[in-house]
This record gives C-alpha cells, sequence and structure tokens, in this order.
C-alpha cells in the first residue's frame, strides 16, 4: 500500500488510542483493530461536506458500536469537521465536544447518540427507510431525481449483532429491501467477557442471506484495498449488505485479540509498543500535517463540485417546478419545515359527542396526515385495534416506497430505533402498541428523549379497564415509568377536546411525546379543553365558594372524578375539578399559574388508575386514590369492582379522604 496511506491511517489509530490514555477512560481495542474500516470509508466513500455538515443529502454514518467513539472523534478531525485536536484532548472530559459516547448535537459529524448496542444498528435502518420514503416522494414529481439520493452506513460490532433490537430491524430492513442501507461489521470475535464463541456460535452472514440481504466478506480488516473493493460492491446491490470484516482487537498491543484491550486503556509500555510498531514517533496527541493532509486532500479531490452540483439541481428545481408538492418538498429538505398548519382554536366538538377515545385520537392524525405526506408512521401488529391507521394510505413496501403506513410486525424495540432514526431524517413519525408493551421498547424510547427528537409514541389500552385480557395486558406501572423519563412529555387525555390539544402541541412542538390513549368510550365533558393542555394541567369546574379539596385526575379517570364532585356538591362539600394530561408541562409553568390550579395549603386527591407513585408530589397524604398491584381476568366492570376502582369505591375514597384526613 502507498506509504503516505499506511501512515496516514495508523497515525488515527495512534491518535485515538492517545486520546483514551490522555482521558485515562475509553476502549483502545477497535482503534487499534477497526481503524482501516472507518478510515476507508471516510476518505474514499462517504458523502459529506466539513463546510456543510447538515447537507441534507449527505451520506449518513452511524457508530453503531458507540464506545469506539475516540476512533470516530479522531476520523472527524483529520476529515476536517470543526473538531480540533484541543477538543480530543478534551476527550470524555465534562462539557467537551468529544463525550465517552458519541451525542448527538454535540459534535459535527456525529449523526445519532449511540452506545446501548444494537439501537444504532435499528437507527441506521430507519434512516436508510426514512431516506427512501422521502427519494421516492420526490421521484414522483421528478423522475431519477438526485435530490435526495445517499446512502446509510453503519459501523457495528459482535455485540451490536447479539441484541435483538439489531436483528429485528435487520429482518425488517431485508423484507423492505433497503438496498441504501451498508453495514460494515467489525468482526473481531471477542466481547467486554471473553470470546465470542462463549456465546455466540451462529453463522451470521447465512442468517443475513435468509433475511433479505446482500452479504460479503474480507479477510483482513487491515487491507484498505480490499475494504474498499467490498463497499464498491455494496452500492449497486439491490438489498441491504452486510459486509463482515475479520479485524483483530487491540492490533499491535500486548493484549491483541483478548477481551483485556476492549475497555482499558493501554499502559505506558503498551503505547510505547504500538507507536513502535504502527512507526509513528509523535509526542502523545500529536500528528503530523502530512498524515492530516493525506485524508483532507483526498477527500477533496473526491467530492469537489459535488455539493455544487447537488445545489444547481436543487435550485433548477425550486425555479422551474410548478408542482406545489415539489414545493413543499424541497422547503422541507431546505428548511426541515413538515408544513402542518394545525390549531385547537379551528375544532369545535358538540357537546352530547362521544366515542372511544382511540377512534377520536384516529380522526384527529388522519386529519393531521391529510396536511402533509411527511408525517407518517406504523405500529408493531396492532394498527387495527390500537386504530392508528392513515386510511386514505398505502402500506410502505418495495413496491409502494411512498406508503405512510410501516407495519413493524412484533418488533417493539426496533420500531423505537428505528423510529428514533427516521426522526432524524426530518421526518414527522408516530409509532403505537399497548401501553402494557411500552416496556419492550423503553430503551428505544430513552435515547428518544435523550436526542430530543420529535417522535410520538401512541399507548393504548391504558388501563386495567381491558378487563378480561387480564394481568398482562392491564398496564399499572407504565405511566410512572414513562414519566421518570427526562425530556419525554407524556399525555394522558380525558375526551376529545384534550385529544385534539395533544395533536396541537405535537405537531407545533418538536418534542418526544407519549400519547396515552383509553379504548374505552368517552364523553365529552364540561369545560374541557384542547388549548389549555399546553398548559398540563387547567380547572375543569371550579368550587362555589370555599374549596374543600381540588380533584386532580387525568383520561376517562375524570369522568367519575366529575361525578363524585357533583356528588360531594350535594352534600355541601365544595371541590375543584382539574384535569392534568400532562403532569411534565404543568410542572414546566410559572409557578404562579401552578398555584392558581392548585393553590398550597388546600387538600388535593389525586385519581388514576395505575400506579399511585407519581402523585405523591401533588396528593395530600393518604389522598393518592390509584392501583398498586397487578390486575386480573374478568369482565371489566367486575375487575374494577375487585381493585376498588369503580365509581362507588373511588366517590366513597374521595369522600373519606375530605371528611377523615
Amino acid at each position: 500500500m502507498n506509504p503516505d496511506l499506511i501512515h496516514s491511517l495508523n497515525s488515527l489509530r495512534i491518535l485515538s488510542v492517545d486520546m483514551i490514555s490522555y482521558a485515562k477512560s475509553g476502549h483502545p481495542g477497535i482503534c487499534l483493530g477497526a481503524a482501516p474500516i472507518i478510515f476507508s470509508l471516510y476518505t474514499n466513500h462517504l458523502k459529506f461536506d466539513v463546510k456543510r455538515p447538515d447537507w441534507p443529502n449527505r451520506d449518513r454514518f452511524v457508530m453503531s458500536a458507540g464506545h469506539g467513539s475516540a476512533l470516530l472523534y479522531a476520523m472527524l478531525f483529520m476529515a476536517g469537521y470543526d473538531v480540533s485536536i484541543d477538543d480530543l484532548v478534551e476527550f470524555r472530559k465534562l462539557g467537551s465536544k468529544t463525550p465517552g459516547h458519541p451525542e448527538y448535537g454535540k459534535t459535527p459529524g456525529v449523526e445519532v447518540s449511540t452506545g446501548p448496542l444494537g439501537q444504532g444498528f435499528a437507527n441506521a435502518v430507519g434512516m436508510a427507510l426514512g431516506e427512501k420514503y422521502l427519494a421516492s416522494l420526490i421521484n414522483e414529481e421528478i423522475p431519477k431525481q438526485k435530490i435526495i439520493n445517499y446512502y446509510v452506513y453503519c459501523l457495528c460490532s459482535d455485540g451490536d449483532l447479539m441484541e435483538g433490537v439489531a436483528l429485528e430491524a435487520a429482518s425488517l430492513a431485508g423484507h423492505y429491501a433497503l438496498s441504501n442501507l451498508i453495514v460494515l461489521y467489525d468482526s473481531n470475535g471477542i466481547t467486554l467477557d471473553g470470546a465470542l464463541n462463549n456465546t455466540y456460535s451462529e453463522n451470521i452472514l447465512q442468517k443475513f442471506m435468509d433475511i433479505g440481504w446482500e452479504v460479503d466478506f474480507v479477510g483482513d480488516g487491515n487491507d484498505v484495498r480490499e475494504i474498499d473493493k467490498a463497499i464498491e460492491r455494496a452500492k449497486v446491490n439491490r438489498k441491504p449488505t452486510l459486509i463482515e470484516i475479520k479485524t483483530v482487537i487491540g492490533r499491535g498491543s500486548s493484549h491483541e485479540g483478548e477481551n483485556q484491550v476492549h475497555g482499558k486503556p493501554l499502559t505506558k509500555e503498551d503505547m510505547a509498543t504500538v507507536r513502535k510498531k504502527y512507526e509513528i514517533n509523535s509526542n502523545t496527541l500529536e500528528i503530523t500535517e502530512n498524515a492530516v493532509r493525506y485524508v483532507r486532500k483526498a477527500v477533496a479531490n473526491r467530492m469537489k463540485g459535488v455539493y455544487e452540483d447537488w445545489n444547481k439541481q436543487f435550485e433548477f428545481a425550486k425555479r422551474n417546478n410548478p408542482s406545489l408538492l415539489l414545493q413543499k418538498y424541497l422547503d422541507f429538505v431546505e428548511t426541515g419545515n413538515v408544513g402542518i398548519n394545525f390549531s385547537s382554536n379551528n375544532f369545535k366538538i358538540q357537546n352530547n359527542y362521544s366515542e372511544e377515545l382511540r377512534e377520536s385520537n384516529s380522526k384527529i392524525m388522519n386529519i393531521v396526515a391529510d396536511r402533509s405526506k411527511l408525517f407518517l408512521g406504523g405500529s408493531a401488529d396492532v394498527a387495527s385495534s390500537a386504530h392508528t391507521s392513515l386510511y386514505k394510505d398505502v402500506e410502505f413496501s418495495r413496491k409502494e416506497p411512498t406508503g405512510r403506513n410501516i407495519s413493524f410486525g412484533l418488533r417493539e424495540h426496533a420500531m423505537g430505533a428505528m423510529l428514533n432514526g427516521m426522526a432524524l431524517t426530518g421526518l414527522k413519525v408516530f409509532g403505537s402498541t399497548f401501553l402494557s408493551f411500552s416496556d419492550y421498547l423503553k430503551p428505544a424510547i430513552r435515547m428518544t428523549a435523550l436526542m430530543n427528537l420529535p417522535v410520538t409514541y401512541i399507548f393504548t389500552h391504558d388501563s386495567v379497564g381491558v378487563g378480561q385480557d387480564g394481568p398482562t395486558h392491564q398496564p399499572i406501572e407504565q405511566l410512572a415509568m414513562l414519566r421518570t423519563i427526562p425530556n419525554l412529555i407524556v399525555f394522558r387525555p380525558a375526551d376529545i377536546n384534550e385529544v385534539i390539544g395533544c395533536w396541537d402541541f405535537i405537531v407545533n412542538n418538536k418534542k418526544p411525546v407519549a400519547l396515552i390513549l383509553s379504548k374505552d368510550e368517552a364523553h365529552i365533558l364540561d369545560g374541557t379543553s384542547g388549548v389549555n393542555v399546553s398548559k398540563g394541567a387547567y380547572i375543569v369546574r371550579k368550587e362555589l365558594q370555599k374549596i374543600d379539596a381540588v380533584l386532580v385526575s387525568t383520561g376517562l379517570d375524570l369522568t367519575n372524578t366529575y361525578l363524585a364532585g357533583e356528588t360531594l356538591r350535594a352534600k355541601g362539600i365544595d371541590t375543584r375539578i382539574v384535569s392534568m394530561p400532562s403532569v411534565e408541562l404543568f410542572l414546566s409553568q410559572p409557578i404562579e399559574y401552578q398555584n392558581s390550579v392548585i393553590p398550597p395549603n388546600v387538600k388535593v386527591i389525586t385519581v388514576e388508575a395505575s400506579s399511585t407513585l407519581p402523585w405523591y408530589r401533588f396528593a395530600s397524604k393518604g389522598c393518592a386514590i390509584g392501583i398498586d398491584c397487578f390486575g386480573m381476568s374478568g369482565p371489566k366492570d367486575a375487575v374494577l369492582k375487585q381493585l376498588g376502582f369503580d365509581y362507588d369505591s373511588i366517590a366513597a375514597k374521595i369522600e373519606n379522604c375530605i371528611t377523615n384526613n
């Protein structure tokens, strides 16, 4: 190989392990073993512009093996991104541009936060699906267009491919023939605890062929030329491609090929050994100009005129195509605006309106869908029960790549991680399942919130009211779990007015949302408001004179709480009734507003058919009414009565809290 190439590649290796040694923390094994993969990709293949890191038609790279962050940051520096040697020195330090694992929004060139193995792989599948969808939309207006036509590359590890979420997503990628997805598998046969064959003996290439992928193999992971050839072959495939690249973890160190080098900095003696092996004589965290120049010159030559040609096509399409749809798509490409005009103020619902909340939600989300083709999503095989189909659209498929109903199948975790990838392409996306199954995708929801992505999770069948399906399908602790995730907005609306208010927030804010819905019929309640949902909580019915207690409730439980308040009023007990569709939004309001809704030093009683844990911050002692045990199988009314959550029981508990506490 070219001596300059070898020097540049080896400089990348040493620079990345220098970062780890200086930080006294990190994962040197992947840096020494997988450097040729990253080097080949960035130097010879990846389409990007360091001056415009957010260029819409750039190729995406996902470091699913997020523990290799030092390698990625060093490569971004060498490629010319706004990452300096000083930033590399700050690796893993508080507030640095180079955190311990890649974090979306902190480092130019980092497309997604990764670290939990397997999720980055699924994010990449979602990105590839998003590209395929958007490219197909524009193709309907400009056949064979090149405004959106990028690849999604992913570096994954042995550990990634042991995770269920990666295999769930891989199955869908093969099913949908996402040919724009190329996965580079760093196959070193080692995990944190030891040899891969201690726990894994599958033929991974055969497995991927069986689920609809093209596969390739590079026997020497140190041979940049062979890696290049494999990537070139993958680009012309009509299916997603997995390239297994055999590497040696910690190559050149005293523990090469051993698990000890996975997550522990090299010793001073070992650093001296690898420096000598790779003929790098620079000081710690220094690199020669020749090493950097080699990469930047190769990238500059390869990318010369690419962005400018793309921009000419883009501007030509803007000026010369009268299609309103195309202009909306081009505006989205340029600004990220999905173009949905939606306001609670534009809806007037009759006072006698009643229907299942999941059906109300279906109607409202289909109104949203009518206003923009950039709104799409699907379910984990429950669309017919959750009522989350976009009923004017077909299913996304190989033959219908502009279909907006995505069948994720029974792959909840992959659904969540793929939605994150789709959201990172700018699309407005949703996914749905039953609330009790939100546990399956909790890790993906956490990453949604961590990256502050505008993904909407729709969870139906929200309480023990599902009845005869029994405790496996009756959520108890799930609402509490969701409300503890930082940055996630959880809505539990009481009627169609509040459902409209939830969608007003979802459409007009770029925030992660969990929308919790009952499958039971909901009647319009006097005083509910879509406009007030954005405040998190508001007064539904005021007291007549003196407040004896404030009754706070959510969802369909607000109906029984309201009725109980009316009964108490007839007995001379004066209550204020508050709907709290979103705890998080209420707590984000000024304290003056919070106190105007729930005054200090007033008895507060909360009512919700789930764990009482989230309500102790509001409820007076002994006055959080909920369900803190698992449910049971039986007719709904019988289950509610047995659990003390039928109307009579709730009314009695409320009255007892007021009169006996």
